[in-house]
């Protein structure tokens, strides 16, 4: 008898130890955030997802009530910093913005560290930078129709510049050129600065570049523009035309962008950045400048869990065969 008392005053313990855990959990979920939380960035500060942060980050903090503190962590081509996230610790306190580059490293890279679609949890996506198919000023093509046939008539002489191994400008490249049949000779830059620099110097024939450092030079008559890779026109350049009414349906290259956080963060604290990153999202201010830099801010259903793990893993569909095909180097 004095065994079984023993070992049920045991089991007392135990389940009010293990109530009391659950408890101070709880209460330090409801807390949430007793401190400044770091924003990671894959890219170096100034780019456009360096950007697209640091215009989030200050009505994120405001919403939580603590600072949202962005950290630059460049480097191959994204997995750095996303290592870095994927092991850190799942209490809330980092959280990662990437760009569609999160997609694209299973097929770039042989080993990854961390799996794009097991290893975080999702916020919601956040925005899309869109693109346009550029020429150099003096290439004799004036519309896409004309640009087909020049393109059909001279083959690899015709150069399209991109920003380097798995830079979203090169796998725009590369999916115009599946869509066209044809290979043309692809030149590799460190940055898409670079490219477009040549671009306008008459270098190098072709680009895709994003509209937020092409739009001045579209307007100016300085580049050709042949097409956006949108499925609707940019009201920023109305009388461009997008590939997909041109003939290459469905055809649609946008520099995403979604935010995450470790595997493992608590739902209550993920719930409560989802509802920071919307209304971060849908202030006037943010939304304002975003759009004169001409990046799009998504539907309120896409700043969602769902809605970003939905769209990545149709990302990881649509751009692995391509980048396969291409045998592209890491």
């Amino acid at each position: 008898m004095k065994f079984k008392k023993s070992l049920f005053a045991g089991i007392l313990a135990a389940a009010s130890a293990g109530a009391l855990l659950a408890s101070q959990s709880a209460a330090a979920q409801n807390a949430w955030p007793t401190k400044s939380i770091s924003l990671i960035v894959p890219f170096a500060a100034g780019g456009p997802t360096d950007s697209v942060a640091r215009l989030i980050s200050v009505p994120m903090g405001q919403a939580l009530g603590q600072t949202v503190v962005v950290e630059n962590v460049p480097g191959a081509g994204g997995t750095i910093a996303s290592t870095k996230v994927a092991r850190a610790a799942p209490d809330g306190y980092t959280i990662y913005l990437h760009h569609m580059g999160m997609a694209t490293a299973n097929a770039l890279y042989d080993k990854l560290p961390y799996d794009p679609m097991t290893s975080f949890e999702y916020i919601g996506q956040v925005a899309d930078v869109p693109m346009v198919l550029l020429g150099k000023k003096s290439l004799p093509a004036n519309n896409f129709k004309e640009l087909e046939a020049y393109i059909k008539a001279n083959g690899s002489k015709v150069t399209m510049a991109n920003a380097g191994p798995g830079a979203v400008s090169q796998l725009c490249g590369l999916l115009f050129q599946s869509r066209l049949g044809v290979k043309l000779t692809n030149v590799p830059y460190k940055g898409t600065g670079p490219a477009l620099t040549d671009l306008l110097g008459g270098q190098v024939d072709l680009l895709c570049d994003q509209t937020t450092q092409t739009i001045p030079y579209i307007k100016d008559g300085s580049v050709k523009a042949y097409g956006t890779t949108t499925l609707k026109r940019l009201p920023a350049i109305p009388n461009v035309p997008t590939l997909d009414e041109q003939g290459f349906k469905g055809f649609e290259v946008k520099v995403w962008h979604g935010m995450y956080t470790p595997k493992g963060v608590p739902k209550p604290i993920l719930d409560k950045l989802n509802a920071a990153l919307k209304k971060s999202l849908t202030s006037p201010d943010v939304k304002k400048r975003l759009e004169d830099a001409n990046i799009d801010i998504v539907s309120v259903g896409k700043i969602s869990e769902n809605g970003l793990k939905t769209h990545l893993d149709a990302e990881i569909n649509k751009w692995g065969p391509i980048i396969r095909k291409a045998n592209i180097p890491d």
